[in-house]
């Protein structure tokens, strides 16, 4: 069913993948679980018991699932806790070993405290979570040979006890690896599409600088915002300024201008998620509308802006608060 799909529609494969994973493992909440660029997760797909509150199109925070459990998620593609409420056995280990026992492929590895207890807040008893990873981008793997990311997972939730018997765990397994293949065929369809838009619209826009003065941009169609995914964009230029979409006040960009001559005089622009995080002093003044900005010096003392949003502003947030400054540390514990 997966592979007779029409290509060109990840959330269809994504709601027909949980559906099948429903049906196969009998779990109360079935979830399509994609990590975000900032590594924030949002639930894109699901399938539940009808009773059960809805968690399609809530995102969590990037500290909800550290960097030690995705690292175990590359090597174990497949975890399941049949009952998070359950004492745990602890390990005896002869003293001649040198090394404590990795329990990393273990299945009978007891869930950790702060993570049964992050469960047992969501109502859920047991569960199986599978990997999803795709191959990397050729320029985030840095060779001819191209390694595997971590794309999502699929995370099955129970309210009572549930055991899967090693043959189904290793169904789901395979019919996750058909998923990644399809998916990532989508995934790269998708970024050579995007591709060609952008590089037909850059000649477009090179034309009309090459005949216009670069108001033409902003004022004819395509413009600059079809190029980058922004909010708004703005141009400053011979003292003027023109605007598409949410921008700061004039004033603002006049100053944001300004700081970008100060401190940033040697440069041929800047790109930053947070202009609070850049140094530009002005940013809280810009509230949620404004937080990310990329610009271009087109002259001495002239600019092209693209803005963009406060996240946090445009989207749900389930578990603890997201503060895109809270990077994970590797150690940090969820409460």
């Amino acid at each position: 069913r997966l592979q007779s799909l029409p290509s060109g529609n990840i959330s269809l494969l994504c709601d027909v993948l949980v559906r099948e994973v429903s049906d196969l493992t009998g779990y109360d909440r079935v979830m399509a679980y994609k990590f975000h660029e900032d590594e924030h997760g949002e639930v894109i797909a699901e399938c539940r018991r009808s009773d059960l509150e809805p968690y399609i199109g809530l995102h969590y925070p990037a500290t909800d699932i550290p960097q030690a459990s995705r690292f175990l998620f590359m090597k174990s593609k497949v975890r399941m806790i049949c009952d998070c409420s359950a004492h745990p056995v602890k390990i005896i280990q002869d003293k001649k070993l040198a090394q404590l026992l990795s329990l990393c492929g273990s299945t009978l590895r007891a869930p950790h405290g702060c993570h049964a207890q992050y469960m047992l807040n969501m109502g859920s008893v047991a569960s199986l979570v599978m990997s999803v990873t795709i191959n990397e981008d050729d320029d985030e793997s840095g060779s001819d040979q191209k390694g595997r990311k971590l794309w999502g997972l699929v995370v099955c939730h129970h309210t009572n006890p549930r055991f899967v018997p090693f043959p189904l765990r290793y169904a789901c397994e395979f019919l996750l690896q058909v998923f990644g293949i399809q998916l990532n065929k989508e995934v790269e369809l998708a970024a050579q599409a995007r591709e060609k838009h952008i590089l037909r619209t850059q000649t477009v826009l090179c034309d009309m600088l090459l005949r216009d003065a670069p108001i033409g941009i902003f004022t004819q169609s395509p413009n600059v915002m079809d190029i980058v995914k922004c909010d708004g964009a703005a141009l400053y230029y011979k003292n003027q300024i023109w605007v598409l979409g949410t921008t700061p006040t004039e004033r603002q960009i006049r100053d944001i201008s300004a700081w970008l001559l100060e401190c940033h005089d040697g440069s041929t622009g800047l790109s930053t998620d947070s202009l609070m995080e850049a140094g530009y002093p002005g940013a809280l003044a810009l509230g949620d509308a404004v937080c990310g900005m990329a610009a271009i010096k087109i002259t001495d003392k002239d600019f092209i802006f693209w803005f963009r949003s406060h996240t946090a502003k445009e989207i749900k947030w389930g578990g603890a608060k997201h503060e895109p400054a809270n990077r994970d540390d590797g150690g940090r514990k969820l409460q």
